[in-house]
């Protein structure tokens, strides 16, 4: 009696309700509007526009834990989804879930964020005597290098709290967040969660995952020849004479130019807290920025001349961008795709569109866990600590379904995605560009 009395809507219709103002998703099967609350949504607007009018599912369970299901019913229309049905591949992704939970795995932190913190401090109090206490340039320039490997490491507890809580209280992990990447690293949490949470839910979308949309310096698909319109930014990434240029060379300039990425997120954190945007604790992010190039500029200073001040930062920059390295083997290589993510194909995109990279467990601390990069996109909110106890589960998984598992040492990811850059780069030297725009480069926020 009660199936009679639901009311129901079909996946045609769900795909109506796909715009600001009018954002409609489905969670299995009953239908929610969540229009007027997308912006006070905690992973941002931009995941629930890129998957609005669509079952999300997979992406929900991925994301929330249990405690979030009960929060959805203000939020239902009273609608059913018609044809609703669940895939082979995500009953078992849903059934995996489900076990993790049960063996607890989500919430075996360990004491990865301790030990991290600790060697953190322990690395920033011998960088500041390396600099301060020693005259020698080689003291000099080791401690640049372990900067470099402070800010990889002070990165990791940054990505890890933006994903789940580190620390005994959501109070003490935002102050983590700001500690660990505004103070420490001068890169803003706000931007990362903006870009990353999308980057997750649209995985290597050419227009709707930001992590790939490096135009006019990098491109991984000739698609960005046509100058495709990113989702993300609202507006053209247009492929001028400029663009050609610089991609034309891409797989030579590749390692240059990300000795020297740390500019960027400094210049995106910036545009990013200065914007009218809606940033989140927007002043407690500027007050972390404002430590870092307080600290930083000082350190610097203490150097004794301008060629050691030079040296210093870029070899810090130079160490840590092995970290950069790392984030675009994880997806260079990867299978690319155009549009908007499908709720219904979730495990399937997240497979296509990621690389492992295959190192031995004393290593993982230095990739941070995000060696299991599919591991990662999959389970989200699973402590890194897990990561490689769960990688044969995941990889039976893609057997079952024929689904790609691509896991490759350093080396052979690197050749991997030089190989990418290189075709892109090949064909864009024949390629025309019709106009030329400098700002290009920068002006990512319009």
């Amino acid at each position: 009696m009660e199936g009679e009395n639901k009311k129901y809507i079909t996946s045609e219709e769900l795909k109506e309700h796909n715009k600001p103002g009018d954002l409609w998703i489905s969670i299995q099967g009953k239908v929610y509007n969540v229009s007027n609350w997308a912006k006070e949504h905690p992973g941002g607007e931009v995941p629930l526009l890129n998957l609005a009018g669509q079952d999300v599912t997979d992406a929900f369970i991925a994301y929330h834990p249990g405690s979030a299901w009960k929060y959805l019913d203000p939020f239902f229309t009273g609608y059913h989804l018609r044809d609703f049905k669940v895939s082979e591949v995500s009953k078992d992704y849903r059934k995996l879930v489900s076990e993790f939970v049960k063996m607890g795995l989500f919430e075996k932190k360990e004491h990865v964020t301790l030990f991290t913190l600790t060697s953190v401090s322990i690395m920033f109090a011998v960088v500041v005597y390396g600099v301060v206490g020693c005259t020698s340039v080689w003291a000099h320039f080791a401690s640049a290098l372990l900067l470099g490997l402070l800010w990889m490491q002070s990165t990791y507890v940054g990505h890890d709290s933006g994903h789940y809580e580190v620390m005994s209280s959501r109070g003490y992990n935002k102050l983590a967040q700001i500690l660990c990447g505004n103070c420490m690293t001068g890169i803003s949490i706000a931007w990362w969660k903006w870009t990353h949470n999308a980057h997750h839910i649209s995985c290597n979308s050419l227009d709707h995952d930001p992590d790939l949309q490096h135009i006019p310096v990098f491109a991984v698909s000739t698609r960005f020849f046509d100058s495709i319109k990113s989702c993300f930014y609202g507006r053209q990434l247009q492929f001028d004479s400029l663009s050609r240029f610089l991609i034309s060379y891409q797989h030579l300039t590749f390692y240059p130019v990300l000795c020297f990425a740390r500019v960027n997120l400094y210049l995106q954190t910036l545009l990013l807290l200065f914007s009218r945007r809606k940033v989140p604790d927007r002043a407690m992010n500027i007050m972390g920025i404002l430590v870092f190039w307080t600290w930083f500029p000082l350190l610097i200073s203490c150097l004794p001349n301008w060629g050691e001040r030079f040296m210093f930062v870029l070899a810090s920059f130079a160490a840590c961008s092995i970290q950069h390295l790392q984030f675009c083997l994880n997806h260079f290589a990867a299978d690319v795709y155009e549009g908007p993510p499908n709720g219904n194909d979730w495990f399937q995109k997240q497979a296509s569109g990621t690389l492992d990279i295959s190192c031995s467990s004393w290593m993982d601390w230095f990739f941070g866990g995000l060696q299991f990069q599919l591991e990662h996109h999959l389970f989200p909110r699973l402590p890194r600590a897990q990561l490689r106890k769960v990688s044969p589960l995941v990889i039976d998984l893609c057997k079952k379904h024929n689904l790609p598992y691509r896991s490759l040492t350093f080396i052979e990811a690197n050749l991997r995605t030089l190989k990418t850059l290189r075709t892109a780069a090949l064909q864009a030297r024949t390629h025309s560009s019709p106009q030329n725009l400098l700002w290009e480069a920068f002006n990512t926020h319009g």
